[in-house]
């Protein structure tokens, strides 16, 4: 599902709407150990399947970070824009990390626009995001996050 406005100035009158729930995708250990290269973070619980195998969650889990990265192309599947010459993340204010997200889970985001402004490169949108992981009884985290939109 994906929210389509038409232009950046529209996302102004959007506070308070419902930007719906993404498609699954799955955090695999292929994945995890991707991420585990790129920030040379190898800690076992993430990069070791036998020992994570007698570890607190029983096999490995995503970096925290990693959960996190996914809300990108997440909220991308979510939010579309029509005017925009170019779309940037500008932060995350109250990341929470409240469940581990283990190798080969499925995992979705869930949003809301929570508020809009101008700011002198376009408008600036807070998200409140939720990641869900498939069968958990927690979310894996939520957090708002900022995006400004760049008027073409």
């Amino acid at each position: 599902m994906s929210v389509t406005f038409p232009s950046p100035e529209a996302l102004l009158d959007a506070v308070g709407t419902d930007l719906g729930t993404s498609e699954w995708i799955t955090v695999g250990q292929e994945r995890i150990d991707r991420f585990a290269d790129a920030t040379d973070d190898h800690q076992w619980i993430h990069i070791d399947p036998e020992r994570a195998a007698s570890g607190p969650f029983g096999k490995p889990i995503a970096h925290g970070y990693l959960s996190l990265s996914l809300l990108a192309p997440l909220m991308f599947e979510l939010l579309h824009v029509d005017g925009t010459a170019l779309v940037v993340n500008a932060g995350s204010d109250r990341v929470r990390f409240l469940a581990p997200v283990t190798a080969g889970t499925r995992v979705r985001a869930k949003a809301t626009i929570t508020a809009a402004e101008r700011i002198p490169t376009g408008i600036r949108v807070r998200q409140s995001v939720t990641l869900e992981a498939e069968g958990a009884e927690r979310p894996a985290l939520i957090a708002e996050t900022l995006t400004v939109f760049v008027p073409a």
